[in-house]
């Protein structure tokens, strides 16, 4: 059963400009057909899901590559040893440095349509033109589908581009999904060789560097009625799972001076977050899990587990903020005679944008006659990850419905989504103009 979705702005032919936006249209019709695929428990009820692996996960990258052969008319296609989907388009010169792009395709639970596969199927619409006009570049493209990005089935995230870049921990291997099966037995079952991961790192000498295209995921496009925005850089992110330790008793019998209230200091510690990361610019935090372990109506809660997440656009300006968050939770438990636990799970660093490749996107924009935006990611995306090798620059296109992400309500246009494979086109003619 195919993913249910809202309805969605697809705008019809425009008859007093006479334009019809066709490379939209393909990017959006090749979007609802990926679509079709979802894990079972969820398709079943009309959500959109596909996690690392899984039938649907394996069909949507059957399907990617497909077009990028068939319809696109890319050189080169395979997929490699994680379930990334890579496509080379050559160059005049096969020997040439290429251009890395591409986004991933697995998503969250009962997600939207477009977070990250846009980025995915705008440089394969771009290939597709190119290959129909018979067209060369004097540099090669090559266009990957990451096949996770999310990290839903497994502790790690990142594992397609963090192939790529050298950075595949082969620890992971050993996690196991809720069901018991582990990362390996995943891969076997899906026909990847494991011992060839280490073979998917790139010599980022053969590359000019790495481009993505992304659904904004957020409301400012939307508000400002721009289609499109030039990134400055990803933010940097910590997080931690926490839990704070006190006394469970009888919520009744035990007088309110002597309790050891674990939820209530957690409590504390989420307005303190709130405040703390409000105080300065293109910093948030968030809590966003909170648990009392066998809870009751009529109990204090001796226990409460909770989750930390502290983003901003600097590692310094991160740091500073969880070292303070850390000192507060130590404060509010030694005055309330508790105990706590906090463990980081993950810590990425700030990926500003390379300025000439966050230049040549704000020239490909002002080509198309729109204004220019310039704006930080609040979310992570594997541009983070190439950031580490090469360098990066992304751009972001408007989501509708109040740029509502991660949620089956993402939406976009085809108008909007047709400017984004013009402007990789205008990207693309830049680089083969210059020296």
């Amino acid at each position: 059963m195919p993913a249910q979705h809202p309805p969605h702005r697809r705008n019809a032919p425009d008859d007093k400009f006479g334009h019809t936006p066709e490379l939209g249209n393909q990017v959006w019709d090749w979007a609802e057909r990926l679509a079709q695929h979802s894990d079972p428990g969820y398709a079943e009820r009309g959500e959109l899901t596909v996690t690392y692996l899984t039938e649907a996960h394996r069909a949507v990258a059957q399907r990617l590559a497909h077009w990028m052969r068939a319809d696109c008319g890319f050189d080169e296609v395979a997929i490699d040893a994680v379930g990334n989907v890579v496509g080379v388009y050559h160059g005049t010169d096969r020997e040439a440095k290429r251009l890395l792009t591409g986004s991933h395709y697995d998503t969250v639970r009962n997600g939207g349509r477009y977070d990250g596969r846009l980025g995915i199927l705008v440089p394969m619409a771009c290939v597709r033109e190119m290959s129909r006009q018979g067209r060369r570049l004097p540099y090669g493209l090559e266009v990957v589908g990451f096949a996770e990005e999310e990290g839903q089935r497994y502790k790690a995230v990142f594992l397609g581009s963090g192939a790529l870049t050298g950075h595949f921990d082969t620890a992971w291997l050993d996690q196991q999904d809720a069901d018991g099966v582990t990362m390996r037995d995943a891969m076997r079952h899906a026909g990847l060789c494991v011992d060839d991961i280490p073979k998917l790192q790139r010599d980022p000498a053969k590359y000019l560097g790495f481009v993505e295209v992304h659904i904004e995921q957020g409301p400012v496009l939307n508000e400002l009625d721009l289609p499109l925005g030039i990134v400055t850089s990803i933010n940097g992110s910590v997080r931690y799972l926490g839990e704070v330790i006190g006394m469970a008793s009888h919520a009744g019998t035990t007088p309110m001076d002597r309790r050891r209230d674990a939820a209530a200091a957690v409590a504390e510690l989420v307005l303190h977050v709130e405040k703390r990361a409000a105080s300065v610019p293109h910093l948030v935090g968030t809590v966003g899990m909170l648990e009392v372990p066998g809870g009751s109506i009529n109990v204090v809660p001796g226990r409460c587990r909770f989750s930390l997440d502290i983003r901003a656009t600097t590692n310094e300006v991160r740091d500073a903020c969880a070292a303070d968050v850390r000192a507060e939770l130590a404060r509010i438990c030694e005055w309330r005679g508790l105990h706590f636990r906090l463990e980081e799970t993950m810590r990425a660093a700030a990926a500003p944008s390379d300025a000439a490749w966050q230049q040549r996107w704000e020239r490909a924009v002002q080509s198309l006659g729109l204004p220019l935006h310039r704006m930080p990611s609040g979310a992570g995306h594997d541009a983070m990850k190439l950031h580490e090798v090469m360098p990066q620059a992304m751009l972001f296109m408007r989501g509708g419905n109040a740029g509502i992400s991660h949620n089956p309500l993402e939406s976009i246009t085809n108008d909007d989504t047709d400017l984004a494979v013009r402007a990789f086109q205008a990207l693309l003619d830049q680089l083969t103009l210059e020296p």
